[in-house]
């Protein structure tokens, strides 16, 4: 069952998500070669507390840390770690917290020093196709409209679609209702409706769509060990229209980036 936010529940939900996406923006600095993953963690622990919240993936489900961390050929679940990241490397950052009894959750996908062309055009194809994505949320459309969009938009490019993982409705509980695959067919799934509140999520891999899992229960990896990129916004579906209660824009404030391409998903509120 799809559960619908008030306008109060939405604004407290795009503070939970802030917390993530200053989170973010925080570690976009540190991340360079020679850090470890668990460095990170720490400071993003020690981050969300400062901002009155409370780390959404510690404990969750028995998971360990507080950040997702997910270099290379991890596709998402990752666990920091003491490796050192290394000049060339991608890495997704997935981190979510709870204030005022929501969940904000979201991911950016970072290079790691100079990286490949081809890797460049990884990260970028993927998270064009979550605004791909982002444009099919709306109201009249269901769940297959998006899943659909990203998929056409990275197939394209010759990437694979991750099929056994989804994007997800968010609220009081990290994982609500529906389910928001990367792939689908239009006209197909559930129909969205007014105040509810997604977290789409592209995972797109250089080579096959296909995974493995790692023997640590968490950790997923491309099956033929091609790097793969990640990144998600929280969306909330007002006044039939998607507004973005994450935001890249403190990530691309400590790197020196220039963007607009959220412009479109703010609507004036008031």
């Amino acid at each position: 069952m799809i559960i619908q936010k008030t306008r109060e529940e939405i604004e407290l939900m795009r503070e939970s998500a802030l917390v993530v996406s200053k989170t973010l923006g925080m570690l976009a600095s540190e991340i360079k070669p020679g850090v470890t993953t668990l460095y990170l963690d720490k400071l993003a622990e020690e981050f969300i507390r400062e901002q009155g919240a409370i780390p959404g993936f510690l404990g969750l489900y028995d998971f360990p840390n507080t950040l997702c961390v997910s270099p290379n050929a991890q596709v998402v679940h990752g666990i920091p770690n003491n490796t050192p990241l290394q000049e060339g490397d991608i890495i997704s950052v997935d981190c979510g917290a709870i204030k005022n009894d929501f969940y904000g959750d979201h991911a950016y996908s970072f290079p790691v020093g100079e990286v490949s062309i081809e890797v460049k055009k990884l990260l970028q194809v993927t998270k064009e196709s979550l605004y791909v994505g982002i444009r099919e949320f709306k109201l009249g459309n269901r769940v297959g409209d998006v899943g659909h969009a990203i998929q056409q938009f990275t197939e394209a490019h010759g990437y694979g679609v991750v099929r056994e993982l989804v994007g997800h409705g968010l609220g009081k509980k990290m994982h609500e209702d529906p389910e928001m695959p990367n792939y689908g067919r239009r006209g197909r799934g559930k129909k969205f409706i007014e105040g509810m509140v997604v977290a789409i999520e592209p995972m797109t891999n250089m080579g096959t769509k296909d995974i493995k899992h790692l023997r640590d229960g968490w950790t997923i990896l491309t099956r033929d060990g091609k790097p793969s990129a990640h990144f998600e916004h929280d969306v909330a579906l007002v006044n039939g229209k998607p507004e973005l209660l994450s935001t890249f824009k403190y990530i691309y404030e400590a790197l020196g980036i220039e963007s607009d391409e959220e412009a479109e998903f703010r609507q004036d509120l008031s």
